[in-house]
């Protein structure tokens, strides 16, 4: 039986300056599950809060544990909740919705107003020993997939998000600007909606490689490669790059019905061609996390018709997570790191 006393935690106590501290094990309320942790992916976002504080309008004002890729073990379970879960391996949706607002009620929890998301000021998560999480938001993955490809399911459940808001179907022809890994997963999502030809732009080489054995049917140099020979012949254009400048060519390349998906975080303002929106009737949006992804993200992946496992090019312990935060801007080759608490070295 492990020691449910207390738990190492990786807490970020100010902009660049993140701090291992021993914190009490949380417990579990009703209709909650504690889920041991075994592997944290390091996201975009995790990164960006290290660096500066915030992600958008969400600012850090205090001590936060970052982290929401989260596969684990449950160890413990709360009030009402089936004690045959414990020992179950579990991929977490880092979601807390209030379940209350209209939004939940129309299956559109995710854009809950009241939403709690981990590693979200305030709402700490999950590069730590131990976290808790409501029942139905632990969701089993079988033995075939290993904890990290159960850290994987939450990029792959944006990926699969977006392609929903996209409306990907069986012949659909994809443009993806950006090949890091929401990039990689768009494209492996897309391939498994359907879409038979999957051209995916990133300037970096070692990129463009990885999408090319990921989904992608083409990889291109933004650099080198001229997007308008692809004048009006795209079904559907996600953006996994945040860079207006990859935006706005992009434009150019839908097909009139067209749709285009916003996936990449970005700046604030983005300026985009109105008069040609409305010319083509293109659909443009955004994306907003997921909504009941998990099912069939965990599918693809234990299925095998989504590679993810080789993405992942580091691992670090909890006592390394701001090492972790910073590997794919300190090294090139770099596609996915990993933050495994049973590898932290240190004690306290």
């Amino acid at each position: 039986m492990p020691d449910l006393s207390s738990m190492l935690a990786s807490v970020l106590v100010a902009p660049q300056t993140v701090r291992l501290e021993r914190r009490d094990v949380p417990r579990p309320g009703a209709g909650q599950v504690l889920v041991r942790v075994t592997a944290v992916g390091c996201c975009g976002s995790d990164t960006h809060f290290f660096e500066t504080g915030n992600v958008g309008d969400i600012v850090v004002e205090g001590p936060i544990v970052l982290g929401h890729e989260t596969a684990g073990r449950i160890a413990a379970v709360g009030d009402g909740v089936d004690a045959a879960r414990v020992g179950e391996r579990v991929a977490i949706d880092p979601q807390r919705p209030c379940r209350r607002c209209s939004y939940c009620k129309h299956g559109q929890s995710h854009l809950c107003p009241h939403m709690q998301m981990y590693g979200a000021y305030p709402t700490d998560g999950s590069f730590a020993e131990y976290v808790v999480i409501d029942d139905d938001f632990a969701y089993p993955i079988p033995d075939t997939m290993s904890d990290e490809e159960g850290a994987l399911v939450e990029p792959l459940s944006v990926a699969v998000h977006a392609c929903r808001r996209a409306g990907i179907k069986a012949g659909s022809r994809v443009l993806i600007t950006g090949a890091g890994p929401i990039g990689v997963m768009c494209a492996e999502a897309a391939r498994a909606f359907g879409a038979t030809e999957i051209v995916v732009s990133d300037p970096v080489r070692v990129r463009r490689e990885v999408v090319a054995r990921h989904g992608a049917t083409r990889a291109l140099d933004p650099a080198a490669d001229d997007l308008r020979m692809f004048d009006r012949y795209f079904d559907v254009y996600l953006d996994a790059s945040g860079n207006a400048r990859a935006v706005q060519q992009a434009f150019g390349t839908i097909r009139p019905g067209g749709a285009a998906v916003l996936v990449g975080m970005g700046d604030l303002d983005l300026e985009v061609p109105i008069a040609m929106i409305q010319q083509r009737e293109i659909t443009l949006t955004g994306t907003f996390r997921y909504v009941n992804t998990w099912p069939t993200a965990i599918q693809l992946i234990s299925s095998g018709r989504v590679q993810v496992g080789d993405l992942v090019t580091g691992r670090y312990g909890l006592d390394a997570v701001d090492e972790a935060l910073m590997r794919t801007k300190t090294d090139p080759t770099a596609v996915k790191t990993m933050v495994i608490p049973d590898l932290t070295g240190a004690t306290l």
